[in-house]
């Protein structure tokens, strides 16, 4: 039965027209790393994307492969942290969150202070990383907001802490100074630097 699911999986990823971009060799490797993915319960189509993506930058096979499986050990290790319910875009956000320097953990916590989807969250979290914000002080702001934060609040707290960095507030700064200003619960102790104790919640 496994060898008949294998199989069928491998013609579907053969049929896919998009695949046809890709030189013969290329395509061969690029499907069995999609296989494999799928075997395990990963999604394939990030897999197929990334590929498509190398082939329009006209990158060589061999680059292409690389990063193909690099892609498939990536939404594994999103997978493992996220939990095997998570999606497909939770998976893509985890794996950008990993990439920026957020580590595994940062990801469990994460799925465990917050209900699903998660996906903002960790693209907000990917965001302030690669804008310069420290990655420790960036996974305590967005832990700290994840319970109560709508996802509009978190895009609107990354798109204030990027006008701030734009107008030349440290990155590190800008992201503490902004968790301390908003009005969501739990912002204030995040904004805590390292070593020293929480702030005592303000008196209504």
């Amino acid at each position: 039965m496994m060898l008949t699911v294998l199989l069928l999986v491998t013609q579907v990823a053969v049929q896919d027209p998009r695949l046809e971009r890709l030189d013969p060799e290329t395509r061969s490797l690029v499907v069995s790393v999609v296989d494999s993915a799928r075997a395990v319960g990963l999604p394939g189509e990030p897999l197929i994307q990334r590929a498509l993506e190398g082939v329009t930058k006209g990158a060589q096979g061999p680059r292409i492969v690389a990063a193909v499986r690099r892609l498939a050990t990536d939404l594994g290790t999103a997978r493992s942290a996220l939990g095997t319910r998570a999606t497909t875009p939770e998976l893509e956000a985890g794996v950008a969150a990993l990439r920026a320097g957020a580590g595994p953990q940062v990801l469990t916590q994460l799925r465990d202070a917050r209900r699903p989807p998660l996906t903002m969250a960790l693209a907000v979290l990917a965001d302030l990383v690669t804008s310069g914000v420290p990655v420790d002080s960036a996974s305590a702001i967005v832990l700290a907001f994840a319970p109560t934060a709508r996802d509009a609040d978190l895009v609107e707290f990354r798109r204030a802490v990027e006008r701030d960095i734009s107008l030349g507030a440290p990155p590190g700064a800008a992201a503490s100074v902004r968790a301390l200003n908003t009005g969501i619960r739990g912002a204030n102790d995040a904004a805590v630097p390292p070593g020293q104790p929480p702030r005592p919640p303000s008196r209504p």
